[in-house]
């Protein structure tokens, strides 16, 4: 029986770490930007070329 009161009073420490973390998290501004996300899939595939001669050089 003592095996779950350890298991709940270590639970209980856990979760108000996590809490903790998620309050600082949200007080920093890691959330702010609700924009970003929404529009960030429509920029991943573009693709990235690179000039011309550096593409011939590396072909040597």
């Amino acid at each position: 029986m003592e095996v779950v009161y350890i298991t709940i009073g270590v639970s209980i420490i856990v979760a108000v770490f996590f809490f903790i973390v998620f309050i600082k998290s949200v007080k920093s501004g890691q959330y702010e930007d609700t924009y970003t996300p929404s529009v960030r899939m429509l920029f991943d595939d573009e693709l990235v070329k690179e000039p011309k001669e550096h593409i011939e050089n590396q072909q040597e």
